[in-house]
């Protein structure tokens, strides 16, 4: 079993709403980090002035500094390479534009489980900053400027000892910029191997292992401050000396004293709920997908089909080092939403793993430091916002009514010492922009008020003037007075609290599902030949006209 059960032995206390209302389904959970992708630079590639007086040490003076000898040094580049690989049996692959490079490489992986190196090197086009050096009549250096151009990067696949398939992308281009490319969960397979834990892995998640405590353990390591330190490391372990070392050999290096500083581009953060029956996870999540998505504005949810049948109990094969799934054994549902560079995820993995992800497509968009040394920050920074998603996924998905709620709903509230108006469901207006709050509910760092103006026109077809930011502050202060939308101190953004997600979910589903379809089907007396296509929702309808026709007549309403 992948982690004891929570009520049972309480040594792990889940976080979010979402995990903690499905517990008794759940045969364990596990957080990690998955990918991560660093970006490496020098310091004389950052300004015109220092790349200047690193040529002076290099060279003696600002002869030869021009762009002639600048693609010459990336010829060198790919001379030396090209040579280097010919001699140690590397193969190396030109890729064409759009070519999935992944893909390529797969076909490159050692069979020996040992191996430790490069084994293969691709070769693309892309985008990367390179120095123009422009000069006088004379000859004379007039600017450097730094720009992007279209030019060769080459492609590093290694095996690491620790990490296993590690990609360092290097320009052959001065500054040599590069990014280095890992998987956490690689790193934790690894580490779970050398420490004798045996467990079951299907693509890139574990579904069984023998000692979820080490394993826990293992992957706790990259969240922490520990976790800096074993990045550091293994860039360091092959960035000189497998990729650098084509454009600088070991003498120039530390006689110039280059050294790279890394930053973090991309991470993703993953929390994997292992069920107990992969059948009733499967309609678990469908459900859960059904009735949240219009909710949440999820424009897109894509199925991949796979060829079995998610197993009604949990195969009793014993955990084993490590099963790779490469093709959908089982259907594939996703279930993603966009926050501009930011992205939350949920869908199914392998038999029986429900994953939800929080992934940051460029560090920028979180607003923290972003040098290596603060990744634990942007791993916490990821683990709050997939918390927050899976809080409004279960608000929405679970929603509340007070049994008063009817009754407070029109009286007026308070901010403060200000009386506010109550709330008036019977108004277009009104119930557009609640639902705009929900579907809003989930983004990153709060609510703006121009953002819920905006989503409101969307959905009610208005012009920009038809409803202004004035008036989405307006009617956001009568959910603030309810108790529903609080103001985050400090800024100008508001954050939705869990009870009035809930509550305002409930009264408009209420009206929009339940209400207004049933008092229409009730409405007609004579009954009309019922579909043979009829779904559950609509089974349930059409048993609950008949009973308020019943009722109607009891209490004499005309229908």
């Amino acid at each position: 079993m992948l982690v004891s059960k929570v009520i049972e032995t309480g040594e792990k206390e889940m976080s979010d709403q979402f995990s903690h209302y499905y517990q008794d389904y759940l045969d364990g959970t596990y957080d990690c980090v998955d990918r991560i992708v660093l970006n490496a630079y020098v310091s004389f590639g950052t300004s015109p002035g220092r790349f200047r007086s690193m040529w002076r040490r290099w060279k003696g003076s600002d002869e030869g500094l021009d762009n002639a000898h600048l693609m010459r040094l990336a010829g060198r580049f790919a001379r030396r390479l090209r040579a280097y690989a010919k001699a140690n049996g590397i193969p190396v692959v030109e890729c064409e534009k759009g070519e999935r490079k992944h893909k390529v490489a797969e076909q490159y992986v050692p069979d020996d489980p040992e191996f430790v190196g490069v084994f293969v090197i691709l070769v693309g086009r892309a985008k990367a900053p390179v120095w123009d050096v422009q000069q006088g009549k004379q000859g004379q250096i007039r600017n450097i400027q730094r720009k992007y151009a279209y030019v060769k990067h080459y492609f590093f696949h290694i095996m690491d000892p620790e990490w296993g398939h590690i990609i360092i992308r290097m320009s052959g281009h001065a500054p040599w910029g590069a990014q280095i490319i890992l998987n956490g969960h690689n790193y934790v397979a690894r580490r779970a191997h050398k420490a004798g834990v045996s467990y079951r892995k299907e693509g890139n998640c574990f579904t069984e292992a023998s000692h979820i405590e080490q394993l826990a353990a293992i992957a706790d390591t990259l969240r922490s401050e520990k976790a800096t330190g074993l990045l550091r490391q293994v860039c360091e372990r092959w960035i000189y000396t497998a990729c650098l070392c084509f454009a600088l050999d070991t003498a120039e290096r530390e006689r110039l004293g280059v050294k790279y500083q890394y930053s973090v581009y991309q991470a993703e953060y993953s929390r994997n709920l292992l069920f107990e029956q992969g059948v009733q996870m499967e309609k678990l999540v469908n459900g859960v997908i059904d009735r949240t998505r219009p909710r949440l504005d999820a424009k897109r949810v894509k199925t991949i089909f796979g060829y079995k049948r998610r197993p009604w109990r949990k195969q009793g094969k014993p955990p084993r080092f490590e099963a790779v799934v490469e093709t959908p054994v089982y259907d594939l549902t996703i279930f993603k939403i966009h926050f501009g560079k930011l992205t939350v995820k949920l869908y199914t993995k392998g038999e029986r793993v429900l994953r939800s992800e929080a992934i940051v497509h460029n560090a920028k968009a979180l607003r923290i430091k972003r040098s290596l040394p603060h990744f634990s920050g942007i791993v916490n920074k990821l683990e709050q916002i997939l918390e927050r998603f899976l809080n409004a996924l279960h608000c929405v998905d679970v929603t509340f009514l007070p049994d008063d709620i009817l009754d407070e709903l029109g009286r007026p509230g308070f901010i403060g010492d200000s009386r506010v108006a109550g709330i008036d469901l019977s108004r277009p207006r009104m119930r557009a922009m609640m639902e705009a709050v929900i579907k809003l509910a989930m983004v990153p760092g709060g609510l703006q008020v121009a953002m819920i103006a905006e989503k409101t026109r969307a959905l009610l077809g208005w012009d920009e003037q038809a409803y202004l930011s004035r008036h989405a502050s307006y009617d956001l202060r009568k959910l603030r007075a309810k108790g529903w939308v609080r103001k985050i101190p400090g800024t100008h953004k508001y954050e939705v609290l869990p009870k009035g997600l809930k509550i305002m979910t409930a009264l408009l589903v209420l009206r929009e599902k339940i209400i207004k379809p049933v008092l229409r089907g009730a409405g007609h007396s004579e009954p009309k030949p019922a579909p043979t296509d009829l779904s559950q929702i609509d089974k349930q309808y059409r048993i609950i006209h008949g009973h308020m026709q019943t009722l109607f007549n009891m209490v004499g309403i005309a229908i």
